[in-house]
C-alpha cells in the first residue's frame, strides 16, 4: 500500500446531529488528506443531513437510504463505493467519535510497518479520556466467542502501549486493506447492529488475516450515545439476537448445542437473581427466538 494511496472512510449515520459536527471536524483536520468520506445515512429524521450538506468539502459523499437498513448493510454500501473508486483501504468508523489529526496517517503506517491486513487504535471514553474502552481484544471461548475488550474501564497508565497482533476489535474504528475483502467478504447484513464486527473478525482470523492494535494513536468514543445504554430494550434485543445468530452461524452444530442451552440457563439465573426484570427477560427471550430463526447464509460475498 503506497504512501499516496487513497482511503475510503465509511460511517453510518442515523439521527446523528448531536455528534456529527465533532466527527467531521476531526476528520477534515487529518494530516493525511487523500481520503473520501462516504456517509451512509439510514433515513435520519433530525438535522443530520442538513449539517452534512452545509459542509462543502468535495471529499464528502452522502449516500441516503429511504429506511434504516442497519449498520452492517450501511457499511457494505460504503465499502463497495470505496472499492469501486479504487481506494487501497477502507476505514470503518463510528461518527460518535473524535480524534487527533494523525489518526488516519498512523493507521495507514501501521498496515505497512506490521504488514497486517487490519489496524485499530486505542479507544477511550470521550467523557473520561483517561478511561479505556478498548486496548486490544480477543474471543471469549467460554461465552460463545463473544468479543472481549482488553483494558475495559481501566485507568490508562500506559499499561497497553505495546503494539501487538490481536484477535478481535470493534469496527468503531478499523482500517482494512482492500485485499482483505477478497478473502473474507463484506459484513454479514443479517446483523442489523452489534456482532457484525465480531463476525468479520472471526472470519478474518479463520482466513489467516492479521489484525494489529496500535496504541500510538487514540480515539475518543461517545459510548452508547446513539444506541442507548446496554440495558435499554433496543440494545438488549439486538445484542441477544446477534449473539445467538453468531453462535449458530460460526460454531457448528455440536458447540451450538452446548452454548445455546447455557445461554438460556444464564438468562434464567439473571431473572431469578433480579439482574434483569421480567420485561427485560421477555425482551431477551423474544430476541433469542429471532436469532434462532435467521437463515444461515452459505457465504458472505463481495
Amino acid at each position: 500500500m503506497g504512501e499516496g494511496g487513497r482511503s475510503a472512510v465509511v460511517t453510518v449515520t442515523y439521527n446523528s446531529e448531536r455528534v456529527i459536527e465533532g466527527f467531521l471536524r476531526s476528520l477534515l483536520q487529518q494530516s493525511y488528506e487523500n481520503f473520501v468520506l462516504y456517509v451512509i445515512d439510514n433515513a435520519s429524521t433530525d438535522h443530520t443531513l442538513e449539517i452534512l450538506a452545509a459542509c462543502k468539502d468535495r471529499r464528502i459523499v452522502i449516500i441516503p437510504n429511504q429506511c434504516n437498513v442497519g449498520v452492517a448493510c450501511g457499511n457494505n454500501q460504503g465499502i463497495r463505493a470505496g472499492l469501486e473508486a479504487h481506494c487501497d483501504s477502507v476505514l470503518l468508523i463510528n461518527n460518535d467519535t473524535e480524534f487527533r489529526s494523525e489518526l488516519l496517517k498512523s493507521l495507514r503506517g501501521g498496515l505497512c510497518d506490521y504488514k497486517c491486513d487490519m489496524a485499530v487504535p486505542k479507544i477511550s471514553y470521550y467523557s473520561e479520556p483517561r478511561k479505556i474502552w478498548y486496548a486490544g481484544g480477543h474471543f471469549d471461548r467460554w461465552k460463545g466467542y463473544m468479543g472481549v475488550h482488553e483494558g475495559l474501564d481501566e485507568t490508562d497508565r500506559d499499561q497497553f502501549e505495546q503494539s501487538r497482533q490481536v484477535e478481535y476489535a470493534p469496527t468503531c474504528c478499523m482500517l482494512i486493506r482492500r485485499e482483505a475483502f477478497n478473502k473474507v467478504g463484506l459484513m454479514d447484513e443479517q446483523y442489523f447492529v452489534y456482532a457484525d464486527d465480531t463476525d468479520f473478525c472471526f472470519r478474518a482470523l479463520r482466513n489467516g488475516l492479521k489484525l494489529f492494535y496500535l496504541p500510538t494513536t487514540t480515539l475518543l468514543h461517545k459510548v452508547s450515545s446513539l444506541t442507548g445504554a446496554e440495558d435499554s430494550k433496543f440494545t438488549s434485543r439486538h445484542l441477544t439476537r446477534s449473539h445467538i445468530y453468531f453462535i449458530r452461524k460460526n460454531l457448528g452444530l455440536w458447540r451450538s448445542a452446548c452454548y445455546l442451552p447455557a445461554f438460556q440457563i444464564k438468562l434464567f439465573y439473571k431473572l431469578l437473581s433480579r439482574v434483569v426484570d421480567w420485561d427485560g427477560f421477555l425482551v431477551r427471550e423474544k430476541a433469542f427466538l429471532e436469532g434462532w430463526k435467521i437463515p444461515i447464509p452459505e457465504e458472505v460475498t463481495s
